[in-house]
């Protein structure tokens, strides 16, 4: 079947998250939307997984000619049987495109029919997920999505938005929280969970985050349905903190826990309580420094790299064979331009996480070593995501 989805603020990042879960065929990738051919799924249960995607949709029709849009759009839409039926109007593209003819000619044609309607409208040319889920759009109504690429447009329907209120109520509402130390957002644990690309297995892989801080990787992977779980820490705090958030989770959620592992260990030394050969998956946001006052990024970024150089020793020796490494690393912004570490990966090579057939798309922006970058304006210290897998040669 033929799907849209609405990317996040960061389109390749987005596009890295979906193409490890998902196998996709045909793929369109406008500036802020992909449009691709997969298997049929449950967009509903699915958006909940998804960190940086903000819509799923079906694609319903390919329109050329423009003066047949409203007649096209008067096919798909699906007016309610009873109460007053609700619609609204999203146009993805970058010319200028007025909708109140076509919202008014739906109207016109509802009234004929004898169904009460209301036309949802924002100030945007996009409606929001807010304003999707406030109004049931995606339930008793319809958000009708016209994607423009090239000279055609592609009309869809909304099928699922994300899960806002939800994601804002783990990142703040959970007990154990660090905000000296800066914690990592549940979208991002997702985005960066889905990127060890272990698809339908994940009952079966063990994941790790050796750096659990107030343990949103497990809380996060707790619910997308993970049952080997290993959180390790320096941090006494941080193991309280991980341990009070997953049985916030346990009872908030009505969840059954799997059994977990958490454990009081500095991350350059966690193969003295972690076999070796025995992790699929670490997924871990490391410390990135400190995020207030006077930055001497130098003398950081020495301290960082070699605390890095010594967690990924140790993580080569836990890992299995074909684990995957997951792992946020600091770009300090300053002035002049981005500053990047480099720790020692001699034994490791970068996934890249896109899909070639995207790879000369325009909307991609990957660095020169084929990493991601994840921040917001005015944040002095973004993230790169850096995906590692073990050189074979290499294994002790």
């Amino acid at each position: 079947m033929k799907y849209f989805f609405a990317l996040g603020n960061n389109p390749t990042l987005s596009i890295a998250e979906l193409s490890a879960v998902l196998r996709f065929q045909n793929m369109i990738l406008t500036k802020n939307i992909l449009i691709a051919d997969t298997d049929e799924i449950d967009a509903v249960e699915l958006i909940k997984r998804f960190g940086g995607t903000i819509k799923i949709g079906t694609v319903l029709e390919e329109v050329s000619d423009r003066n047949k849009l409203l007649q096209s759009i008067l096919k798909i839409i699906t007016p309610a049987t009873e109460g007053k039926y609700k619609f609204g109007l999203s146009y993805y593209g970058d010319k200028k495109f007025n909708d109140k003819p076509i919202g008014m000619e739906i109207k016109k044609f509802l009234k004929e029919q004898g169904i009460s309607c209301r036309w949802v409208i924002s100030k945007e040319k996009v409606l929001s997920s807010v304003v999707v889920e406030q109004n049931k759009l995606t339930g008793k109504g319809d958000e009708i999505v016209l994607i423009e690429h090239g000279k055609n447009i592609f009309l869809g329907k909304t099928l699922a938005v994300q899960p806002f209120k939800e994601l804002s109520f783990r990142d703040y509402g959970r007990p154990g929280r660090d905000d000296e130390s800066g914690m990592l957002p549940p979208k991002l644990a997702q985005i960066m969970i889905n990127l060890t690309k272990t698809r339908d297995s994940i009952k079966n892989i063990t994941l790790l985050d050796p750096f659990c801080g107030s343990g949103t990787v497990l809380t996060e992977a707790i619910l997308v349905g993970y049952q080997n779980l290993i959180g390790s820490d320096l941090s006494a705090k941080a193991i309280a903190d991980t341990k009070t958030n997953i049985e916030w989770v346990k009872d908030t959620y009505r969840f059954n826990i799997p059994p977990y592992e958490l454990v009081n260990e500095s991350a350059t030394t966690i193969s003295k309580k972690i076999k070796a050969n025995s992790i699929d998956a670490i997924v871990t946001e490391p410390f990135l420094g400190p995020q207030r006052g006077h930055l001497d990024i130098k003398k950081i970024s020495r301290e960082l790299e070699t605390l890095y150089n010594q967690a990924l020793n140790e993580f080569k020796k836990i890992l299995k064979p074909n684990g995957t490494i997951v792992m946020l690393w600091p770009v300090f912004m300053t002035s002049r331009q981005p500053q990047p570490i480099n720790p020692n990966i001699k034994d490791f090579k970068i996934i890249n996480p896109i899909p070639g057939i995207l790879m000369i798309n325009q909307n991609i922006k990957l660095t020169d070593r084929e990493t991601i970058i994840y921040g917001r304006e005015g944040q002095r210290v973004w993230r790169e995501i850096v995906i590692l897998k073990i050189v074979p040669s290499t294994r002790d």
